[in-house]
């Protein structure tokens, strides 16, 4: 995991494959390997503690806690890492955080609350993030927003594993995409394979 790199599952891949790599759920089967170790058993605090953040699709902030309480929620103890996330390189990224550091996280705008999300998720210093439907329900200005920053993210040396409904913007941050269908990969490769494969797109990703 130590090169940075984005991966897209469908959105045909279960709701709860994102849960298990996190620990929430136990798989019946099969291994999760994390940098040589086997996960399936390990607690999600465990998990996380490898380097491992997770993005939920329903944000998960806590809503009567200030902004800079919810990024303060997600630090880690005992961290060596050289160049840390901090909430002012946060506020760096997203602005509008810094400037609502003292309101209530229920008081934001969906979009607020993507960028809260995301932001305490960095603060843990994750080696690789797992984002669900970063984009949903967001106006286009948000969305470009937030595929800025997932870029950004790659930039920092962030592998991110990527569930995103909207296709344009998940290939256009992919490295290499996954396509699942009732458990099995019927399709890999990198984006603009999968762009020139009308066999695969007509037949799982599109009505």
């Amino acid at each position: 995991m130590g090169q940075a790199s984005c991966d897209l599952e469908s959105e045909l891949l279960p709701a709860g494959r994102r849960p298990t790599i996190m620990g929430l759920v136990t798989p019946q089967t099969g291994s999760i390997q994390f940098k040589g170790q086997d996960t399936v058993g390990m607690k999600p605090h465990q998990i996380c503690r490898l380097g491992v953040g997770y993005v939920p699709e329903d944000r998960r902030i806590f809503p009567k806690l200030t902004v800079r309480q919810n990024l303060q929620v997600g630090l880690k103890p005992k961290q060596k890492v050289d160049e840390p996330w901090t909430i002012e390189r946060v506020y760096e990224f997203f602005p509008q955080l810094g400037d609502r550091d003292n309101q209530r996280g229920g008081n934001l705008s969906g979009g607020e609350q993507q960028m809260l999300t995301m932001g305490r998720t960095l603060m843990g210093n994750p080696e690789i993030l797992l984002v669900d439907e970063p984009t949903e329900g967001l106006a286009p200005l948000l969305v470009e927003m937030v595929e800025k920053i997932l870029r950004i993210v790659r930039e920092e040396g962030i592998s991110i594993l990527l569930v995103e409904h909207a296709m344009d913007v998940a290939l256009g941050l992919a490295d290499r995409t996954y396509v699942m269908s009732k458990g099995e990969i019927v399709f890999h490769g990198t984006g603009d394979e999968l762009r020139e494969n009308t066999e695969v797109r007509k037949k799982y990703l599109e009505i």
